[in-house]
């Protein structure tokens, strides 16, 4: 493995978040600070407790997850389309560097700064809320997967993109949805049955259950099952990935 080339890559994309720290980090902490306001106060002064835990404390997973998956596909995304809109991609790729050190170096970097962002959210909430981590491993778990998973996902979006209207495309129009109604502000258990079987089909809902779970030791699906989903979603991320490479879709013309 080339180490030099991994670590320039990882150190230039992490680098870029110091550059623009207002818009990568201060910005989404306050964006889910005020989601935690609003919906703290508007819902939870009529939700007092879900599953005996306080509604604050309840919406914390996931707010945290839903920061963590729009900008795990924000960073993976712009990081490597930006590249293909300079040309510079080329050189990359004309590089003694490895397909799997590219996906490895920008992937890499993009889940390291979800993963410190989720982390960051997770303190400020503890400001608001009494908040409590019943199984830490699990959390740190879920919240590597989720991250390299969806950037990943943002790594294919990159790629796809042609313009930087698209880049918004995805998390905007289906991410950010399947979140809000994948049981990040409330359990799927207080929704009618035939709701209940529809909801199932949102992968979201086993991401932000398992996460719950990890914190709170509740779950609207078995916790097992949430693992798997999380772990399949990636490796059929990893699958397209390589297909790209293999193909050369959207990088040689």
């Amino acid at each position: 493995m080339n180490v030099h080339a991994v670590r320039a890559i990882y150190r230039f994309e992490m680098a870029r978040t110091r550059r623009t720290l207002m818009q990568s980090v201060i910005s989404p902490v306050l964006s889910t600070s005020l989601y935690f306001v609003v919906f703290g106060a508007a819902i939870g002064s009529r939700i007092q407790e879900v599953g005996g835990i306080s509604y604050g404390a309840f919406i914390v997973p996931g707010l945290v997850m839903l920061s963590l998956l729009t900008q795990s596909i924000a960073n993976a995304s712009f990081g490597i389309y930006f590249p293909k809109f300079t040309g510079t991609i080329y050189e990359l790729l004309s590089a003694p560097v490895s397909y799997f050190e590219i996906v490895l170096s920008y992937v890499g970097a993009a889940a390291t700064k979800s993963i410190i962002l989720g982390l960051i959210i997770m303190v400020t909430a503890a400001l608001f809320v009494p908040l409590r981590i019943e199984h830490p491993i699990w959390m740190l778990l879920f919240l590597v997967l989720t991250a390299v998973t969806f950037s990943l996902l943002g790594f294919i979006i990159g790629i796809w993109a042609d313009g930087f209207e698209k880049l918004q495309l995805v998390p905007l129009l289906i991410v950010t949805p399947l979140t809000f109604l994948g049981g990040s502000f409330y359990s799927i258990d207080m929704l009618p049955p035939l709701w209940q079987k529809v909801t199932l089909f949102n992968p979201v809902v086993y991401l932000i259950s398992g996460f719950r779970w990890s914190f709170y030791g509740l779950a609207d699906v078995a916790v097992s099952i949430s693992l798997a989903m999380t772990v399949v979603f990636m490796l059929i991320c990893l699958g397209v990935v390589a297909w790209i490479f293999r193909t050369g879709y959207r990088l040689k013309t």
